[in-house]
């Protein structure tokens, strides 16, 4: 992978970062094809939890192409091959763990940097701790423990986390109608057909 082009998270340049708590270059980029690259986190919740975004800077995940969106969700396939050899000693993600493939579209949803980015977070049993649910990732993502941005901006303003992820019991959640789905699946056949 040739490093000579720049390459940006938002309005950072990665490819040859100085990070003020590191006072040192940091080569994070582990993977560029020809729309996307991989990066290593700045904060990651887990081990082996890494970024996969497009080239281009999108804000958000519907400004992509349809060609920089095959591109992102391949290289993050290619990207889950290549963690389950490293963190599952298999070459099938299916036979030794699992994956949160996560994307945090808009500042509402928990997004610090302006830039379209895909998490790809290996999942083993426990890894959340004891007592933790298998979803508490989420609320991790929604908080300052996983700002990816945070300490990118602290130069300037670091941004809080938005759009908290409150936790809904399944207790608390009533199975819906059948005839309320249906309704709701037409209004969404209609709007579809408006949509380009």
């Amino acid at each position: 992978m040739s490093t000579n082009a720049e390459i940006k998270f938002g309005p950072f340049p990665i490819t040859k970062q100085f990070y003020l708590v590191l006072t040192h270059a940091v080569h994070q980029v582990f993977l560029k094809t020809q729309h996307s690259f991989g990066v290593v986190n700045l904060k990651p919740i887990l081990p082996g939890h890494v970024l996969v975004c497009p080239l281009r800077p999108h804000r958000r995940l519907t400004d992509l192409s349809a060609a920089e969106t095959a591109d992102l969700f391949e290289t993050v396939q290619r990207v889950q091959r290549m963690l389950a050899r490293v963190y599952f000693k298999t070459d099938r993600p299916e036979d030794g763990g699992s994956f949160t493939v996560a994307v945090q579209d808009g500042p509402e949803s928990g997004q610090t940097v302006p830039h379209v980015h895909v998490h790809v977070i290996p999942r083993v049993a426990g890894d959340m701790g004891e007592g933790e649910a298998v979803d508490e990732i989420y609320v991790k993502m929604a908080s300052e423990e996983a700002n990816v941005g945070g300490a990118l901006w602290d130069v300037t303003r670091r941004p809080e986390p938005g759009g908290g992820m409150p936790r809904v019991e399944d207790a608390c959640r009533e199975p819906r109608e059948p005839a309320d789905m249906h309704a709701e699946a037409n209004m969404y056949k209609e709007a579809l057909e408006r949509v380009q």
